[in-house]
């Protein structure tokens, strides 16, 4: 079974009941918004490929273990960063030249073990279900009767270690969404004809993991573990978190059937401060108008952001709590959701 695709704006032709449309939404966003610069789109790449680099430089010339968790947290933030970049050209907002898309999508992606048009597609079908219960493929809630059948070990992960979990759903997708490793051609998770490019993306993943294992060998475990294996952590961390707060907010709806379309599931996120890591994770955070327009590159999300509050009210949602405080009031208060009904919202644990 295909994972489900619709498309922006199918479903706002047969219902239609925000004070706005789509169509008003990017009317209000300033043209330049969604034009990428390539310039501008490689010079961030470059200057995350220049830190990292430079962080490498000095962590093995110093070799002290007082500076490893100064290099630790600053690279795994790095890795992150990278991945938001090769975000933007999974989107198509890096530039309109898909190939070059490709290629630093590939270059930003496989260092950091993410097979970069496996992740490309799951996340397109993320994006065109948001806020749909039955067929989002991220961080969507669990309905009450399945929350009662999970064992502690299950609850565990999915409620108390959720920052540790992207690597296993590189392998088995999230859970009740059937099988579908982003590794395999095969996957449900894509069609006949995008069983090229997984093939590309996955042998860029097994050249990644050969490098690191003749690294291994040649220069010790413990050298993987102090320059690759630690920031690599912190970078799923990092990616968990963020992901895990763009939408599971006590406040946000989510939607079933006829009920949820495109643009209606779009505002089922939020906007997130974190403070001095807004401009080095490229304003990741600012993820209100990516849902709606994931065409816009990230450098102009907060501009677009300012052209569209004014008409979105209080659909807008934004939080400037400290990141860890929503966090775990988020993991406290979002457990389930009713078997029935739309429009939901997340209930606390029982």
């Amino acid at each position: 079974m295909q994972s489900t695709v619709r498309s922006p704006g199918s479903r706002e032709s047969l219902r239609q009941d925000l004070p706005f449309t789509l169509k008003d939404v990017k009317a209000a966003i300033p043209d330049y918004c969604f034009q990428p610069s390539v310039f501008r789109s490689l010079a961030y790449f470059f200057l995350d490929i220049g830190i990292i680099a430079g962080l490498y430089a000095i962590a093995a010339y110093l070799d002290s273990w007082f500076f490893y968790p100064i290099f630790w947290f600053a690279q795994g933030t790095m890795f992150w960063a990278l991945f938001v970049v090769g975000h933007d050209c999974g989107h198509g907002s890096f530039s309109k030249s898909k190939w070059l898309n490709n290629l630093i999508g590939h270059l930003s992606h496989t260092p950091i073990l993410v097979p970069f048009h496996g992740w490309r597609i799951s996340h397109r079908t993320h994006h065109s279900n948001t806020g749909n219960i039955d067929t989002d493929e991220s961080w969507y809630p669990i309905p009450e009767s399945k929350y009662d059948q999970m064992g502690f070990a299950e609850k565990l992960v999915r409620f108390y270690a959720p920052l540790i979990a992207y690597p296993v759903y590189l392998f088995k997708r999230s859970p009740g969404r059937g099988p579908g490793s982003h590794f395999s051609p095969k996957s449900p998770l894509f069609k006949p004809a995008e069983r090229n490019d997984i093939i590309v993306s996955t042998a860029a993943i097994i050249a990644m993991v050969g490098f690191l294992a003749w690294f291994t060998v040649q220069f010790g475990l413990l050298a993987f573990v102090k320059f690759y294996f630690v920031p690599y952590v912190i970078f799923v961390i990092w990616l968990d978190l963020v992901t895990y707060l763009h939408h599971t907010e006590a406040d946000i709806p989510w939607y079933r059937g006829d009920d949820w379309y495109y643009l209606k599931g779009a505002l089922s996120t939020i906007d997130r401060d974190y403070g001095i890591f807004n401009e080095i994770h490229h304003n990741i955070g600012t993820h209100v108008a990516h849902h709606i327009f994931h065409a816009i590159p990230h450098y102009y999300l907060k501009d677009a952001t300012e052209a569209i509050k004014p008409l979105l009210g209080d659909y807008y949602r934004v939080s400037h709590a400290p990141i860890w405080r929503s966090f775990f009031r988020s993991q406290k208060a979002c457990h389930y959701i009713a078997d029935q009904g739309s429009n939901l919202y997340y209930q606390p644990k029982k």
